[in-house]
């Protein structure tokens, strides 16, 4: 404790000493004189809140790194990747610095003044750059290789050139229509007691979901046409194109309140309020919850975005992936997810798969490295109740439910398959070669089971036409970034068609005799369900065979998932239900009628014009009861209530917002499908054969399968024979060796490898290092009659810990490079906190204290035996001493000095014995090092 108390006093000290210059120096930085180092002063201050509120998180999670409750599992849930959780603090710094400056500002000039009447776009500049955020706001730097054409950036950047951060991982959320905040830039709708919208007070999102959303498990009507493998690739889908990560810490920045106790609204903390008659007996009076991070350079008025100071943005949202249809799920969207997910050791470009475990020969996902937060069910018999580690994939959420697993292990196995049959059919391709061509046969079947199968279901037949329609070409004017709205709103409509149980089947598609149907809470972060529950044939059966959860107006959601969400044992429980609706305001989304309006649909002014839109009228009053003014009802309900349109599952709103963000989405990616330079002719014809029930076929044990897999059937006659269901001939891909080539290959380059293109009719090869290491030499070798224009080059390890202005490991910690990486290390008895690169308080000894005890210990026990032994001679006269070593079943052999005196004519008695016939009482118990 008192090294926790030693490193606290250092970290206000250090925050004192930052806070103080300022205030002392604000007329400088008022009137513009040079005012840097004090802009440093203040970053160092915001750098001390933003880091204090971090080391708090880390130093509650820090008891075996155990997942202890609900709003743990989902923090986990939202756990952003490294690259993401960099953006994430760099945004807070940044946001927390202006603010400060706000108020410096404010109390030098004794007025209110706009941020941008006292900071110069320079020193804005400075911020930005000293915070981390500048090299985030900056375009990216894109290759300028053969490649570019042919294999997208793991991270989706350099898409469209004029504009390469659309549809980049870790960009901001696109905004449809201007956010709604309650301060105009930053509060969320609802975070201020008594704020007014259209006159009345928004209600609390718990008493949304009570009255309006939440029903019975057992209320539950069967979707008549559709599978619950639709429900699954609609979720699987989801987490493709869309990630947005919570704030990095889960304390106030301003006073470290606990995120998960408090009830006060403290950025990052927006906790979901109880009423009192609506709280458990002696139960909290609110549920936590933690803002989403923000965009760099964004949510404070005078904020630079790109270096435009005309442009102020109100706070913005991140997506950690890629927008694209993309196969993120799979592969990842930064290069250091994708690091971790190859298997480098392999010749065929294979994804890494899990050691010890199999399924029937077939792979699962690998476990996350052991430095992860152990955030899953422990597995079945383990000793103790610590929870155990979850699977790795291309998205953190692989785990959540049985059925996300299910898809996300399918295809790995798909992956692997096709990388295994593209070498065969290319022996001269390099391991990067199979693993790119693979890897953009995947994405493409990810894009024609999405567009050509799903997304007419969702949205039926007209409102498909309306909105996606057929595909023209690639438009470069199309942003693809996936819309705020879309994420946190629209295709969060899925979440009403969830079934409360986990069905697993038989070979003969009937309840499993030994694999009885799960509840929901009972498989939420459990990969046992599949190790050790049949493996993965039991779970698809179910999803093929069985109904999804019909979503009815009176029938939105069911108790999973908003009474026992991620519950654990002897928890409290979360509410998804609230966390959408929380999520919305959070994000700042307008209201209901507003994106009506968007989408050229009617305002509902009055409650006839709601039962226009939502046929039952008791779902409508209980709306309006609760919100008094249409314009009030947040997004997430309104479209979630509406009636389906035909042969859809969503109404108007949701059809639109989906509608037009799949054209996006399909239209302005350049490496679409049916792009003609992304697939050969030929190849195009073969992928348009597959299916997700081929998929199934290839890598499962299922021997008959639906020809739609999404549509709901009866086994046996709606199913058909594996060897009856079409699929691709990876016969277009075989890539004959030119036999007048006279370069040949050159040798394999250590730590990093080539691919293969054509440029100008001539064969060049363009050569890329892994993750951690930079190429030295020339990138592109080109083919020549003399052969090859220049030498292969190297892969040179990067140093990371030389990086100054980004240093890869807190000041807290010391940095070591390694080949391809780093470490970041702690002096005992601190260790690494949840982020890899904080050293936090263990709460324990140091090593070399335990070491100095152990050895005190044996000293003082030995003098104490060689004193007792010398006593025990020393009044030998008389009186016998014995040092019997007792070795007694579960006790300790100890030593024991006994005293028999000769009392008169007494007979020598049992040793182990007083003269009552009693055994002894040990008086005296020397330590066992003795």
């Amino acid at each position: 404790m008192r090294t926790l108390a030693v490193l606290a006093a250092t970290l206000v000290m250090a925050c004192t000493e930052a806070f103080f210059p300022f205030i002392s120096r604000g007329k400088e930085l008022v009137w513009g004189k040079p005012a840097e180092s004090h802009i440093a002063s203040i970053l160092e201050e915001s750098k001390c809140l933003v880091d204090t509120a971090m080391y708090a998180t880390m130093q509650r999670n820090l008891k075996k790194r155990e997942i202890l409750s609900p709003a743990q599992l989902l923090s986990f849930s939202k756990l952003p990747e490294p690259t993401s959780g960099a953006i994430a603090r760099a945004a807070e710094i940044m946001e927390t610095s202006i603010q400060a400056m706000k108020r410096k500002v404010s109390l030098e000039t004794q007025q209110s003044q706009h941020p941008t009447d006292a900071l110069s776009e320079g020193l804005l500049g400075i911020v930005a750059n000293m915070s981390g955020c500048l090299p985030y706001m900056l375009p990216p730097k894109c290759p300028n290789t053969c490649l570019a054409n042919k294999y997208r950036l793991i991270t989706g950047a350099c898409n469209n050139r004029d504009h390469p951060r659309w549809g980049a991982s870790n960009t901001a959320l696109a905004r449809w229509l201007p956010p709604v905040y309650e301060d105009g830039f930053s509060q969320p709708r609802g975070w201020n007691p008594g704020f007014l919208h259209n006159g009345f007070p928004l209600p609390p999102v718990r008493e949304v979901t009570r009255q309006v959303i939440q029903v019975s498990n057992e209320v539950v009507t069967d979707d008549d046409h559709y599978s619950d493998l639709l429900i699954a690739w609609g979720q699987y889908i989801d987490h493709d194109i869309a990630f947005t990560p919570q704030s990095t810490s889960k304390a106030a920045f301003e006073g470290g309140a606990d995120c998960q106790v408090t009830c006060e609204n403290q950025n990052p903390c927006f906790p979901i309020q109880l009423r009192e008659e609506a709280r458990p007996a002696a139960g909290p009076a609110c549920l936590p919850f933690y803002r989403s991070a923000a965009a760099c350079g964004t949510g404070e008025p005078g904020t630079p975005f790109l270096g435009n100071l005309s442009e102020a943005p109100p706070r913005q949202q991140v997506n950690g992936l890629t927008s694209f249809l993309d196969a993120s799920t799979v592969y990842g969207g930064s290069p250091g997810l994708e690091r971790q997910l190859r298997n480098w050791t392999s010749a065929e470009g294979l994804l890494r798969v899990h050691a010890r475990h199999s399924d029937s020969g077939r792979a699962y996902l690998p476990f996350a490295p052991p430095h992860a937060p152990a955030a899953c069910a422990p597995e079945p018999g383990a000793p103790g109740a610590a929870r155990g580690p979850c699977f790795l994939a291309g998205d953190g959420r692989a785990s959540e439910v049985p059925a996300l697993t299910a898809l996300h292990t399918l295809w790995l196995r798909e992956h692997n398959r096709l990388a295994a049959a593209l070498k065969a059919l290319n022996a001269h391709w390099s391991a990067d070669a199979v693993y790119q061509e693979a890897r953009k046969v995947v994405g493409a079947l990810h894009q024609i089971i999405t567009l050509r199968d799903y997304v007419p279901r969702i949205l039926g037949p007209e409102a498909f036409r309306q909105y996606v329609g057929p595909y023209e070409g690639y438009d470069s004017t199309a942003n693809p970034t996936v819309s705020n709205v879309f994420s946190t709103a629209a295709f969060r409509f899925g979440h009403a068609t969830i079934h409360p149980r986990v069905r697993r089947l038989d070979a003969d598609f009937q309840e499993h005799p030994d694999l009885p149907a799960l509840w929901l809470h009972e498989a939420f972060f459990s990969p046992w369900t599949l190790l050790r529950g049949g493996g993965l044939d039991p779970l698809v059966r179910g999803l093929l065979a069985r109904p999804a959860k019909l979503q009815l107006q009176d029938q939105l959601m069911n108790e999973e998932l908003t009474e026992r969400l991620f519950m654990l044992s002897n928890s409290s429980t979360l509410d998804l239900a609230s966390i959408n609706l929380q999520r919305g305001r959070d994000h700042g989304l307008p209201g209901y009628n507003a994106w009506r309006a968007f989408c050229g649909l009617p305002r509902l002014e009055t409650p006839t014009d709601l039962h226009v839109a939502i046929a039952s009228r008791s779902v409508a009053a209980k709306i309006l009861e609760l919100y008094k003014h249409p314009d009030n009802i947040d997004v997430w309900l309104g479209g979630l209530a509406e009636d389906f349109l035909p042969g859809a599952r969503t109404g108007p709103l949701f059809a639109c917002l989906i509608g037009k963000q799949m054209k996006a989405l399909r239209d302005g990616d350049w490496f679409w499908w049916e792009n003609s330079h992304v697939f050969t002719d030929a190849q195009r014809r073969e992928l348009e054969k597959h299916s997700l029930s081929r998929v199934i076929c290839d890598n499962t044990g299922l021997t008959r399968v639906p020809v739609d897999a999404f549509q709901v059937g009866k086994f046996p006659e709606d199913f058909q024979p594996c060897d009856s269901i079409p699929g691709m001939s990876l016969e277009a891909w075989r890539e004959a060796f030119p036999p007048e080539d006279k370069c040949g290959f050159p040798e394999s380059v250590e730590n990093g490898d080539f691919v293969h293109c054509e440029e100008s009719g001539r064969r060049v090869l363009v050569y890329s290092c892994r993750h951690g290491y930079e190429l030295q030499g020339q990138e592109q070798l080109t083919c020549t009659q003399e052969g090859w224009d220049f030498q292969p080059p190297r892969c040179k390890d990067v140093n990371e810990c030389a990086d100054s202005a980004n240093p890869p490991c807190h000041a807290s910690a010391r940095c070591r490079n390694t080949k391809g990486s780093f470490r970041c290390l702690c002096e005992d008895p601190h260790e690494l906190g949840d982020d890899g690169r904080t050293c936090i308080d263990s709460r324990s000894l140091p090593r070399a204290s335990w070491v100095s005890i152990s050895l005190a210990a044996l000293l003082i026990g030995g003098l104490a035996g060689l004193t007792w032994t010398m006593i025990c001679r020393w009044t030998g006269a008389g009186t016998k001493a014995t040092l019997p070593i007792l070795e007694t079943s579960g006790v300790t052999p100890q030593l024991r000095c006994r005293k028999r005196r000769a009392m008169g004519t007494a007979q020598a008695q049992d040793p182990e014995q007083d003269s009552d016939g009693k055994e002894g009482r040990d008086t005296h118990r020397l330590p066992r090092a003795l």
